[in-house]
């Protein structure tokens, strides 16, 4: 598994707060079967317009990294971990040239929006990203309020050529069952591209139930897809496969809101 959305440099965001909390989420990755990763602690696209606030930004970033990289490398040798950043698009220009902003050096950007309001040009922001020769993906898109069921602002994302990150817990019912409905909405028109945990470092990996849930709907390729071959190809700098859409189980939906929240 591939996991490329996780916030695990130490004392650089909302993530890991130490380089012990690190090590406890690299093991826990590492556990539940993840072989490589892309790091993403969060950026925010109007720094990257001045070269000053850019170079400062970089700085504390770098030294996470830096400390990160090197517990992997000592005690998660078999573990494949690589940097980029989650993107908050708070200004539709970003300058993307530095390969430390895109996933693990790659073509690939990781993009949120605010969640108190995704922005009326977000479709235009993600359409010029991909004009100036970026592939964005656009992380958690089940989790913005105003995404309704009708999916219509993830539709228009994918429409102008970016694709779409779900994040594992949001299928548990994680983030509550608004998030955990749209999720499976994306999965059953086969629109969601990658699953990733969008790790904070703390509590479970929310990847154990989602698997389990995902299968028990039929979804053994759908899980193959977008945790393994589609992150694989992200890494080699392929845009994703179309995933197919979830086969239909009656049923399934009634017995899902059934179970509480999983890990």
């Amino acid at each position: 598994m591939i996991d490329f959305h996780s916030h695990l440099m130490p004392a650089v965001d909302d993530g890991a707060a130490t380089l012990d909390e690190s090590r406890q989420a690299l093991a826990r990755m590492r556990d539940a079967g993840v072989t490589a990763l892309v790091t993403t602690p969060h950026f925010h696209a109007s720094a990257t317009e001045h070269p000053g606030r850019l170079a400062q930004g970089m700085e504390a970033l770098d030294r996470g990294w830096r400390e990160l990289s090197e517990l992997a490398a000592a005690e998660f040798p078999a573990l494949r971990v690589e940097r980029g950043v989650e993107l908050m698009l708070d200004s539709p220009r970003p300058v993307l040239d530095d390969p430390r902003l895109r996933l693990a050096g790659t073509r690939f950007v990781l993009v949120e929006f605010p969640f108190q309001g995704v922005p009326p040009g977000a479709a235009r922001v993600l359409f010029d990203l991909k004009v100036a020769g970026w592939l964005p993906i656009v992380a958690h898109p089940e989790r913005y309020p105003q995404v309704g069921q009708d999916l219509a602002g993830p539709e228009e994302w994918r429409r102008v050529g970016a694709a779409l990150q779900v994040n594992w817990g949001s299928l548990a019912g994680r983030y509550g069952p608004g998030p955990q409905r749209i999720a499976w909405a994306l999965l059953n028109r086969g629109w969601a591209d990658y699953l990733s945990s969008d790790y904070h470092a703390r509590g479970r990996l929310g990847v154990g139930s989602a698997r389990e849930m995902l299968l028990a709907r039929g979804g053994q390729e759908q899980l193959r897809m977008l945790s393994e071959e589609n992150p694989a190809r992200m890494l080699a700098g392929e845009p994703p496969l179309e995933v197919p859409s979830l086969p239909d189980r009656p049923g399934f939906w009634r017995r899902l809101m059934g179970r509480g929240p999983g890990g």
